[in-house]
């Protein structure tokens, strides 16, 4: 059997937004500095591709798309999700809350319920709509390395969900974190950490 049986696997693409990935979006010049960035959107695009071709699902794993006044009353919010929300990253009806071209869903595609932290399972219905697909190997791209991707990939795994990590198709705000994120953190957690190159070989069943 294969390693990514292909009734049962499904990529999760993490906040494919324009303030992520294009020249002019709020977090794109710190994501830029960064060693992965040169080749992001090849391998982004690469796998996308390789998934779309052997006719896998892919799920749209979009963070809110914040508004004014969003944590105001909040009890808790952590110190990531206020900076998030007064600088208003992927507003709500901006062009930084816009799916960057390259990588807006097709049709077919399933677009999850926003999160408002990390975890794309945390208070979405993520869990459910793969479940009805009768997924249980997601592989996992998208930003950042070490929150987003890192909390989905946790959840993912604590619900029984074998997990991949794709080295090369996922970044940072800085080389350090994007080490612990791989290095360190996804040793307790993630059952593969591959390369793209790696992994649609493996897709293909070579």
């Amino acid at each position: 059997m294969s390693a990514y049986p292909k009734d049962r696997t499904a990529l999760l693409f993490v906040d494919p937004y324009n303030d992520f990935l294009a020249e002019g979006g709020k977090l794109w010049p710190r994501v830029a500095q960064t060693r992965n960035a040169a080749h992001l959107h090849e391998n982004l695009k690469r796998m996308t591709s390789a998934v779309r071709a052997l006719g896998l699902p892919v799920f749209i794993v979009p963070h809110r798309r914040f508004e004014p006044g969003d944590v105001d009353r909040w009890a808790h919010p952590s110190p990531y999700l206020q900076t998030a929300a007064k600088s208003l990253v992927f507003g709500k009806g901006t062009w930084g809350g816009e799916w960057f071209p390259d990588f807006a869903p097709h049709p077919g595609d399933t677009i999850v319920k926003e999160h408002w932290m990390s975890s794309g399972f945390a208070n979405t219905d993520l869990d459910f709509l793969l479940k009805q697909r009768g997924v249980s190997h997601v592989i996992l791209i998208g930003l950042v390395a070490n929150t987003c991707i890192e909390a989905t990939g946790r959840f993912a795994a604590e619900l029984g969900y074998h997990v991949t990590l794709v080295r090369d198709a996922t970044a940072a705000f800085s080389d350090e974190a994007l080490h612990a994120a791989h290095e360190i953190n996804a040793r307790t957690y993630a059952h593969a950490l591959l390369t793209t190159d790696e992994l649609v070989t493996a897709l293909n069943g070579a």
